[in-house]
């Protein structure tokens, strides 16, 4: 997927030909309103909103509270939504166990000040989260609170996303990149939750994806992709394909079968991925009520 950087927008034409509305902070496309917004790191008196409904003093160095991404299907009333606390509920509730590091017992987590260190939860804040989903109903109101329990039906298919296809050179017409949340797991690695989208003429593609990099003992891929295709009707219901892919491993593993221990080696998760053996791995195909 394209960088922000990379991308300078589309031309008035362009927009134009696609039949693209431009709308603050997104596009109106086919029947689909893509927003996204990117707000500031949590100041103290949201991190406590944030802490007392997640029930914990623990949270990410950095969460973009405030920071979302949109994207709704105004006929149909589908709405798939990322944010951050959707993200650390879910985290809260897989309650993974904390990752043994050397280093552990001099790490100064985010607790409060008066807290003892004691590494009794996910530090990581891996999170199992594939996003938020609702149906918007005619009043404007939605039919469940977006807390990451879908709301929709998936169905389990064989098909794919083609990522071939959309390797394919086309017009951008919308392009964003919203961080989450992220920590530096104490200058130990890195741990970071960011979904990005692309809206091309043929359709959006969507990456939601959590990186874990514990210097010198472990990295975790979360990613979940989703895609629609507009085909040529846009009052018709959409196909959307949502794929989900969790791999981890070692660096002791890695380093077995000849690839490098220095951590400076995996800065980008985009080259480490394939490298990293397949946990889980399911797709899913969005089945639309009539």
């Amino acid at each position: 997927m394209a960088s922000a950087a990379a991308w300078e927008g589309p031309t008035a034409a362009e927009l134009k030909a696609a039949g693209v509305e431009a709308i603050p902070g997104g596009v109106r496309v086919k029947g689909w309103v893509i927003q996204s917004h990117k707000g500031p790191i949590l100041n103290a008196a949201s991190l406590q909103r944030f802490e007392d409904e997640l029930q914990t003093t623990h949270l990410p160095e950095m969460v973009f509270g405030e920071s979302f991404l949109s994207l709704e299907h105004t006929q149909t009333g589908i709405k798939f939504y990322f944010n951050a606390l959707d993200a650390l509920k879910a985290w809260k509730k897989e309650a993974l166990p904390p990752v043994e590091v050397p280093a552990a017992a001099k790490w100064k987590f985010r607790s409060k000040p008066s807290d003892q260190v004691i590494l009794d939860y996910d530090y990581t804040f891996t999170t199992p989260y594939c996003g938020s989903d609702a149906v918007v109903l005619n009043s404007g109101t939605t039919q469940a609170s977006l807390d990451g329990c879908s709301t929709l039906y998936w169905e389990d298919t064989d098909d794919r996303i083609d990522l071939v296809a959309l390797s394919a050179k086309e017009p951008i017409l919308f392009y964003d990149e919203v961080i989450l949340y992220e920590d530096e797991l104490a200058d130990n690695g890195i741990s970071f939750l960011t979904v990005r989208v692309r809206v091309m003429p043929t359709g959006w593609f969507l990456l939601l994806r959590f990186w874990l990099r514990v210097d010198g003992v472990l990295m975790r891929l979360r990613d979940t992709r989703l895609h629609c295709s507009f085909g040529n009707n846009d009052g018709a219901k959409p196909l959307v394909l949502r794929e989900c892919c969790w791999r981890e491993a070692t660096f002791a593993s890695l380093s077995a079968k000849g690839y490098p221990s220095d951590s400076a080696a995996y800065a980008d998760p985009n080259i480490i991925a394939q490298r990293l053996p397949i946990v889980m791995q399911k797709t899913q195909k969005l089945k639309i009520p009539n």
